[in-house]
């Protein structure tokens, strides 16, 4: 049985956005790219130091654009200090690269945003060349949370790769199966530690798709509003010569080959807010809302498992898809990997989160009782591990890694960005979703698998071995307990309840294998609730759609 890409897939209607290039490439109905091989890279440290080898190949003619939430111009990307993200970047750009980058211009630093950095990272990037801008475009309170990087090789485009997913050029990201946590750590709640462990994935992705990525790039960058409308911050610029205008860019080259034997197919959901008065995005006239469109389509088709990992999971109308399913299907699971707590311990930002997560858990419970499960991560040490990851599998037919969280603020009112692959290997499910799944529970199940970056990784490939030829066996036989649905819920369920025993009784004896631990359950007073909940309405989840949709619940 061959899985049909139009059950699983939006359509170019679907996706409701006519102002859009995106899907010009793409034939008929289709908004999505074929022929392309994907590589998750699980851990930060994975993705730097494939960085940290790709962008010193650069040359003169090639290209690397990026966005950013969070930006630290001295990250390194690997233990070696030459290889500081700013120098690296700057190098490029010297060598004649088009290095180019939209950082998110971030709220104040005293409300645990990262204003001071962004800024230092554009600014030195601008002074020895490169064109890194402050984008300020959002809906107030808003962010743009999009984490994409391009590389494009003038003279060898089979070489071209866009990498797309949850993790920041910025302390705290490189991290590894381990978790330590990065040497380069950015404050966080005193649970996690001085050197927070941290979990998070991030797709390469190689074929006709870079195009794709490269066209979210340049809408954005082409956006002819102001970066900033703020006056102050506007001032600000003139006086410290900051560049605000973003020079034209080349004309983009056509899309990459299909990769020899790639199966993969590759569709972008995007969210892109309803800014208002007049200030709309012009390729995004009322917002985008893929994201919530795609998910939504692919919960409603899901009918065994659905594996998240993910940094909030809130939000009232997010779960309701879920529901509908839980309550119309008795075979449907749901496994949820999330942060233990929450990664700020103010009551103003900790308490109205935990409320959104409440609300979200007594919603799942109620429809899908033992069918939900969800926990937490630690490492070997007992130390939480935040997990940032924004990952989803259904069914092993699709599979998803973005920037983008479960709940409202991610489907409706900031920029995100997330890629859905399905694998046309594979017959009744996808190659590619079932690999990605179960690395991710062996890692979590303390399984050793091979590499750290995904069985049958790239270098095989580059070797001469076709993706369709990636052999899967070792992980099928290793995972084979959690080969089914219902084998993976009750394995990550004995698991966890192996590890909290442990716990519960003073941690004698050898520690079990395993990270899992169950999420406790959240317990909040009646005024804690009260006073949380506007908070967590219009700071914390805020709604970006349009009044109409809002009133029809719909996205």
């Amino acid at each position: 049985m061959r899985l049909e890409l139009d059950d699983w897939l939006l359509s170019k209607a679907e996706r409701a956005n006519d102002q859009t290039r995106l899907d010009d490439q793409h034939p008929g109905s289709a908004a999505w790219s074929t022929g392309n091989h994907v590589r998750p890279l699980v851990h930060g440290s994975t993705y730097f130091a494939e960085l940290a080898e790709r962008i010193p190949g650069t040359g003169p003619g090639d290209l690397i654009y990026f966005t950013d939430w969070r930006g630290d111009p001295d990250e390194r990307l690997t233990d070696d200090p030459a290889t500081e993200i700013e120098d690296l970047l700057s190098a490029a750009d010297e060598r004649g690269v088009d290095v180019r980058g939209l950082i998110w211009r971030s709220h104040w630093d005293k409300l645990s945003f990262s204003e001071a950095e962004n800024r230092h990272l554009g600014e030195q990037l601008q002074a020895h060349g490169a064109e890194v801008l402050l984008d300020m475009r959002v809906r107030t309170g808003g962010s743009h949370h999009q984490k994409l990087l391009v590389i494009r090789y003038r003279d060898a485009p089979e070489r071209d790769i866009a990498y797309v997913g949850g993790i920041d050029l910025c302390h705290s990201r490189r991290d590894d199966a381990q978790h330590a946590g990065d040497p380069q750590p950015q404050p966080m709640a005193g649970e996690y530690g001085p050197t927070p462990p941290w979990h998070d994935v991030q797709a390469a992705i190689t074929g006709p798709a870079v195009h794709d990525v490269e066209t979210v790039f340049r809408e954005r960058w082409l956006d002819p509003t102001p970066l900033s409308r703020h006056p102050w911050q506007r001032l600000r610029d003139r006086l410290t010569g900051m560049d605000t205008s973003p020079d034209p860019l080349p004309d983009q080259a056509p899309p990459p080959q299909p990769v020899p034997a790639g199966t993969h197919v590759v569709q972008l959901l995007r969210t892109y807010p309803n800014l208002r008065h007049g200030r709309d995005y012009p390729f995004a006239r009322g917002g985008e809302r893929s994201v919530a469109r795609g998910y939504s389509k692919a919960l409603a088709r899901s009918d065994e498992l659905v594996y998240l990992e993910d940094q909030y999971l809130w939000s009232v109308e997010v779960v309701r898809a879920f529901v509908d399913n839980l309550r119309r299907n008795p075979r449907l699971r749901v496994i949820a990997v999330l942060p233990q707590v929450p990664d700020n311990a103010s009551p103003l930002s900790r308490v109205p989160q935990q409320l959104g997560r409440l609300k979200a858990m007594r919603l799942l419970q109620q429809a899908g009782g033992d069918r939900v499960a969800v926990y937490g991560l630690e490492n070997h040490e007992g130390t939480p591990v935040y997990v940032h990851a924004k990952v989803c599998v259904m069914d092993d037919c699709w599979a998803t890694i973005g920037s983008d969280n479960f709940n409202r603020r991610s489907w409706t009112h900031d920029s995100e960005l997330s890629a859905v692959v399905v694998d046309e290997l594979g017959g009744d499910h996808s190659a590619y979703a079932r690999r990605l799944r179960l690395t991710l529970a062996a890692e979590h199940l303390d399984r050793e698998v091979g590499s750290a970056e995904f069985p049958g990784d790239i270098s095989r490939i580059q070797q001469g071995t076709a993706p369709g030829d990636l052999d899967d066996t070792a992980l099928l036989e290793i995972m084979a307990d959690c080969l089914s649905a219902a084998g993976m819920f009750d394995t990550f369920a004995a698991s966890a309840a192996r590890l909290q025993a442990w716990h519960d009784g003073g941690r004698v004896g050898a520690r079990p294998p395993g990270r899992l631990r169950p999420l406790p359950p959240i317990r909040l007073s009646r005024w804690q609730q009260l006073w949380a909940e506007p908070l967590y309405r219009t700071v914390h989840d805020p709604d970006g759609r349009p009044q109409a949709l809002r009133r029809r619940q719909e996205f």
